[in-house]
């Protein structure tokens, strides 16, 4: 959906359709825009309605009415005359389309020749199907209209088409009547991605002034030149993936934005180390791409292999992120291709010197001897001291990857499952005991629209908003904080209200805490089965906290729910709790009784004669429009709200005489469920409830659950059992689905690892930089306010492949050390000197690439930003790891190797 229309006046409903119909087929004829349609609006009926009494004293049955109206009003094709002059077709034209057509139709004809019309004992109205369904826009009826994006369209040409359309109907509309704009997802859709361009262009203003501080100028420019090669090379692959264009698939690019020139950066360092030496250009370029090809060809592979367990994530968050590495995987195989192939051609040149490339390196040179003092007098020696007391510089860093771990454990760090964004429509819902009268019903809406009127005038009035939407007998969203029932739910005791607030930037309250004081100010609605306020958007798993209690008695099910609705009450930050317990619908049973079935009355008989007074009987189903309009014929409403009316209800016996239904049948009350919910064969209870994240950790709680309060239900309710659902469950089945996928990809890692450096011990020793990078991340999100989340999990996992890549690029420097006499000590000190500057320019420029991402303000943005902060903060502390920890491990492998061999 991309936009959504509300009509709405001082009019009837009936004249408020036809204007939201006669939109509809203004839209759906506009170029750009296929599909439209009508939102929740009642669907128009011919109603037939005969008292009970007037039947009795004509003798009539609805049954015979119907079937009268049935034979006469149609339309019927009756063949072809074949003459010589042409085809003549035959067609019975009696067809009415409107309630004032079908007064004159006989019922019957009498023997004084008399002829007994339906509009002499009926009453014929144009209405609409009896499902209780109503809406309303601050106040007044209206109907609302939904515009969808088909194929190709774009949700801002759809957008674009549907407001122009209504530019040029206000001027044609009544004084009385107006069109709002309700949802614009299309200014949500430009508002991201305007965002993410920005943090891209950002991103990559700052990779480049790096590259241009560590790199000379020239070979800055074409490394730097590899980063839209390898974005617009992946464009022309793009369409086999079968991603578009969206706010994810543009935040993978910008996850690529520093990674993408690691490649480059160790193809160009090397092949310019050796122009330094003195090598001719294409000497040094042959060389040079030959030399360091396997690792860079190596590094691209284990980055590539990183990301892949995104693909197989489950649940609605996996159908978001599987487009990440459609992407990236994409870029890095450009990339790749224009390191090997590109990059050493454009450097086998020689190159004159000039006065523009001297003064654009004079800020390099300056820092070059800064970062060479550094490395000198800082790096050296701290590695020497780490190498020197390696048992305490590896008791040091595991330490921190434990204190790490155990401030999240702890709940220091609070993991959610999804992080939430705040949304501009703040819905309740509400829903009432089932069969609740249209009238309790529209007494809630009112309250909730008086309260959320009082809401918006203390914090800045209607100008904040645009306007209060309410709607009785469906659902807005899945009721709910789970998913279940869907928004297709309906219902008189379904009662939803949902304020449209302005952009953020134009109010000073934000979404949840517009949430949290419209629940304060509603309070406790008396008469409610349950309330929700839902003040976020995006992916949702289900509630925060849900719990599926069965047994094999069902009220003791209900008994537990209830308890455990309770317990929950008692937790602070704990808010929208529904047992899900429902008394349904009050229901009243049909037995013929022994008096009736010895007059010849059947089950079948009994039940038609029922429906038809109550239901109504269909005499007709015919198109008028795009509308499928019904003619019923039934009881007057008046006498079918009443049970005085089942007291003088008379059943025509098959012998044409009539029995008092209270004599026809043996009556029973009771209740009739509106749905049962089953799990594995077991019907369950549902118990869910929201938790605000400001207050309260959902793990925690849940945790808390079920190790303490369940068993004690358990123990009160023997044979209860329960499972887990919404968020707690998608957590499951997620962190699940990356823990399998993360063990598969250390295990392919360490297998493309093992293949160049031809030993089994030394891929574990650049692969123990992946889990420091954890404490990297901790980090990131404690120093930020955020908490960890799935979509930090995804960080963490695609953060695996780039770390190892600096370790791989200072382990190999330091084995050919080694194989030129070096021992151990001094070749892993001498290899981290010597690739310092590589090393921490990979890293930087992946830091850098994400940073305007890291600490971007926007709501929009929340979504993505732990991914970019597992990824940015992991990747610095982990180069701390690659230049400390590494060279200190580096020794004791290779001094206990040497103690073996000898």
């Amino acid at each position: 959906r991309v936009i959504s229309l509300i009509v709405y006046g001082n009019q009837t409903i009936q004249h408020l359709r036809d204007l939201a119909e006669t939109i509809r087929d203004d839209l759906s004829h506009t170029p750009g825009i296929t599909l439209v349609e009508l939102g929740l609006a009642p669907e128009p009926e011919i109603a037939v309605e005969i008292p009970m009494a007037t039947l009795r004293a004509y003798n009539l049955t609805i049954e015979q009415v119907a079937s009268e109206i049935k034979r006469r009003a149609l339309e019927l094709p009756g063949g072809t005359v074949r003459t010589e002059g042409g085809q003549i077709l035959l067609r019975t034209k009696e067809r009415r389309d409107f309630a004032r057509q079908f007064g004159d139709i006989p019922v019957r004809y009498n023997s004084d020749g008399t002829i007994l019309r339906l509009n002499q004992v009926a009453q014929i109205k144009e209405t609409f199907r009896e499902n209780d369904r109503e809406a309303y826009f601050n106040g007044l009826p209206a109907v609302m209209l939904e515009v969808y994006r088909v194929g190709d369209e774009t949700p801002q040409s759809v957008a674009a088409a549907v407001k122009k359309y209504i530019e040029k109907l206000k001027s044609r509309l009544p004084d009385n009547v107006g069109v709002k704009v309700w949802e614009d997802r299309s200014e949500i859709y430009q508002d991201r991605m305007h965002l993410l361009l920005k943090n891209a262009a950002l991103g990559l203003v700052l990779v480049l002034l790096l590259l241009s501080l560590f790199l000379e100028a020239r070979l800055a420019f074409w490394v730097m030149l590899g980063i839209p090669v390898s974005i617009m090379g992946s464009f022309v692959f793009f369409p086999l993936t079968g991603a578009s264009i969206n706010m994810i698939s543009l935040f993978a690019f910008i996850v690529t934005l520093g990674i993408v020139v690691d490649d480059a950066i160790v193809m160009g360092e090397n092949i310019y180390e050796k122009r330094e030496r003195g090598m001719p250009p294409l000497q040094a370029a042959i060389e040079g791409a030959h030399e360091i090809s396997v690792p860079v060809f190596f590094a691209v592979a284990t980055n590539i292999v990183a990301f892949l367990p995104l693909f197989f994530v489950p649940g609605i968050s996996g159908k978001f992120f599987m487009q990440i590495p459609s992407v990236v995987v994409l870029v890095f195989i450009i990339s790749l291709i224009e390191a090997l192939f590109i990059l050493p051609s454009h450097l086998s040149h020689k190159q004159a010197s000039s006065r523009f490339w001297d003064k654009l390196n004079r800020p390099r040179d300056r820092f070059a001897v800064l970062l060479t003092d550094f490395i000198k007098n800082s790096y050296r020696p701290f590695a020497e001291k780490a190498v020197r007391n390696r048992y305490l510089t590896v008791a040091i860093a595991i330490a921190a990857l434990l204190v790490a771990v155990g401030s999240v454990a702890g709940g220091h760090v609070h993991f959610t499952f999804l992080p939430k964004i705040d949304a501009d429509l703040i819905t309740a819902q509400v829903k009432l005991p089932v069969g609740a009268p249209i009238e309790e019903s529209r007494r809630v809406a009112r309250v909730l629209s008086r309260a959320a009127e009082r809401v918006l005038q203390a914090n800045g009035g209607m100008r904040i908003s645009k306007g209060i939407y309410s709607q009785i007998g469906g659902s807005l969203v899945g009721f709910g904080p789970g998913p279940n029932p869907a928004a297709t739910a309906a219902g008189s005791e379904l009662v939803a209200v949902q304020v449209s607030l302005v952009s953020p930037s134009l109010r000073e309250i934000s979404g949840g805490d517009f949430a949290r004081k419209w629940r304060a100010e509603v309070g406790n609605v008396p008469g409610i089965d349950s309330i929700n306020f839902k003040s976020n958007t995006g992916a949702s798993e289900g509630a925060a906290i849900e719990f599926n209690l069965s047994h094999r008695l069902r009220h003791t099910a209900e008994k537990a729910a209830a308890e455990l609705k309770k317990i929950l009450e008692t937790y602070k930050g704990v808010f929208d709790i529904d047992d899900g317990v429902s008394g349904g619908k009050q229901q009243i049973s049909f037995k013929i009784s022994p008096q009736a079935q010895a007059a010849g009355l059947s089950a079948g008989e009994l039940a038609r004669q029922v429906r038809n007074a109550f239901y109504g009987a269909e005499a007709l189903r015919q198109q008028r429009g795009r509308s499928e309009v019904k003619v019923m014929v039934r009881l007057p409403l008046e006498e079918r709200k009443t049970e005085q009316t089942l007291d003088q209800f008379v059943v025509t016996l098959p012998d044409g005489s009539e029995m008092a239904l209270s004599d026809a049948v043996i009556a029973k009350r009771g209740h009739s469920y509106t749905a049962i919910n089953r799990r594995n064969g077991r019907r369950i209870v549902t118990v869910t409830a929201d938790v605000d994240q400001n207050l309260a950790n959902a793990n925690q709680i849940n945790n808390t659950i079920m190790e303490t309060e369940i068993p004690k239900l358990q123990k009160k309710y023997p044979g209860l059992s329960y499972s887990l659902g919404g968020e707690q469950e998608a957590q499951r089945d997620t962190m699940g689905a990356l823990g399998t996928g993360f063990l598969i990809t250390l295990f392919v890692l360490y297998a493309l690892l093992a293949m160049p450096f031809k030993s089994y011990l030394q891929p574990a020793l650049v692969m123990i930089s992946i889990p420091f990078g954890i404490i990297g991340a901790v980090i990131g999100h404690f120093l930020l306010g955020y908490g960890l989340s799935i979509i930090s999990m995804f960080g963490l996992i695609a953060l695996s492949g780039v770390v190892v890549n600096d370790s791989m690029v200072l382990v190999v420097t330091a084995n050919r050390l080694r194989d030129n006499g070096l021992s151990p000590e001094r070749a892993v000190i001498e290899a981290g000197v010597r690739r310092f500057r590589p090393i921490i320019l990979t890293s930087l420029t992946t830091f850098f690439g994400l940073a305007p991402m890291i600490f971007e303000t926007s709501l929009q943005a929340r979504f993505l930003i732990p991914m970019a902060i597992s990824l940015g903060f992991g990747i610095l502390f982990a180069t701390l790891i690659t230049l400390v920890l590494v060279p200190a491990l580096y020794v004791i492998v290779g001094n206990g190797a040497k103690r073996r061999s000898n």
